[in-house]
């Protein structure tokens, strides 16, 4: 099993950006999909998640400006980032909670960061 996260960038301040996350290999089902960060010197921070069932939630700190769909692919999550702020940069990460097919418990995986930076 592997996740894929993509879609990383340089935009101004106020633009938006798009990240992807695909996860692939022998799954039987996918469970809930997030998004963490992690700019130079600190610690990683949750952005927000996708349930299996479409909710979603988010940190306070983008909520009102990043959205997050898991689309009809139940193994793919998008996260739409718009009116960026420079404090937005950081490395991006997702995370899933996946059942693989040789397996019998959900595990986490995570992909690798995409990296994200907005200027002023």
């Amino acid at each position: 099993v592997q996740l894929q996260a993509s879609g990383g960038g340089s935009v101004q301040a106020g633009e938006s950006l798009r990240l992807s996350c695909t996860a692939s290999g022998n799954i039987f089902e996918v469970n809930d999909m997030e998004w963490f960060r992690q700019a130079p010197g600190n610690q990683r921070e949750w952005v927000g998640s996708a349930k299996r069932d479409g909710g979603t939630s988010y940190a306070d700190s983008v909520k009102d400006r990043f959205a997050i769909f898991r689309g009809r692919l139940e193994s793919a999550m998008i996260l739409e980032m718009n009116r960026l702020k420079p404090e937005d940069s950081a490395d991006y990460f997702c995370k899933a909670r996946i059942l693989a097919q040789t397996d019998n418990v959900f595990r986490d995986y995570w992909g690798q960061g995409t990296l994200v930076t907005v200027s002023s």
